[in-house]
């Protein structure tokens, strides 16, 4: 039977500052996957930010640390950025869902929960009830570009039709009754795609996440 979806609206302030929205953000309960996750992930960043980038959901160490990108995939990524020109600083980070989805396989080891925990991809409807938060943040920053960071992402704000194959590096156009002006939007791969790759083939692919950063960068450079 599947898990009820209250979704975040109930939780999310009818309008606030970044701050006030992770603050309302650590007690949501929008989806079955606060239950299990040590924490919510919320967005970090400038309020003046630039850029959003929106990932797909936290991994065990952004879901233990509770900071987005913590581990050796926001590495990775604040590498790229700087090799594509895009100012980190000016990047306001975030996640798509903002808990951890996982399952435990394996067997228990000195009393510890069963097993280590595997990454599960979010659902459509899990993207669906956490996307109040996401259009908070965007209303919140208003940025010139949002990134989304792989299909999850993608598929939160252009719909589940998306296929990021077929527009990765396209700026695309973001309209929403739930955003107060339009936003301009490119798609690019998941960083975390990237790290798991053979070291033969992470060369080739990081090559490629820095051609669609680049062309972010274009976007920034160019005027309004």
């Amino acid at each position: 039977m599947a898990q009820r979806m209250t979704g975040a609206e109930r939780f999310v302030p009818p309008a606030g500052e970044v701050e006030r929205l992770r603050e309302a953000a650590a007690t949501c309960e929008g989806c079955p996957l606060f239950r299990d996750a040590e924490r919510t992930v919320f967005g970090v960043g400038s309020e003046r930010a630039r850029v959003v980038a929106v990932g797909e959901q936290p991994g065990p160490v952004e879901d233990h640390e509770g900071v987005p990108f913590a581990g050796e995939a926001g590495t990775l990524l604040d590498r790229a950025f700087d090799q594509a020109g895009i100012d980190r600083a000016g990047v306001y980070r975030t996640y798509a869902v903002k808990h951890y989805k996982y399952v435990r396989v394996g067997t228990a080891v000195h009393g510890a929960p069963e097993g280590r925990r595997v990454r599960l991809k979010p659902s459509r409807g899990e993207l669906e009830a956490c996307r109040p938060w996401l259009w908070a943040e965007l209303n919140a920053i208003a940025p010139e570009l949002v990134i989304c960071l792989g299909g999850a992402a993608a598929h939160a704000l252009l719909g589940p039709q998306f296929q990021v194959s077929d527009h990765r590096g396209v700026v695309h156009t973001l309209a929403s009754p739930a955003l107060d002006r339009n936003m301009r939007v490119l798609v690019t791969m998941r960083p975390e795609s990237v790290v798991r790759l053979r070291e033969s083939d992470r060369k080739d692919a990081f090559a490629q996440l820095l051609v669609d950063l680049r062309k972010a960068a274009e976007v920034l450079r160019a005027p309004a």
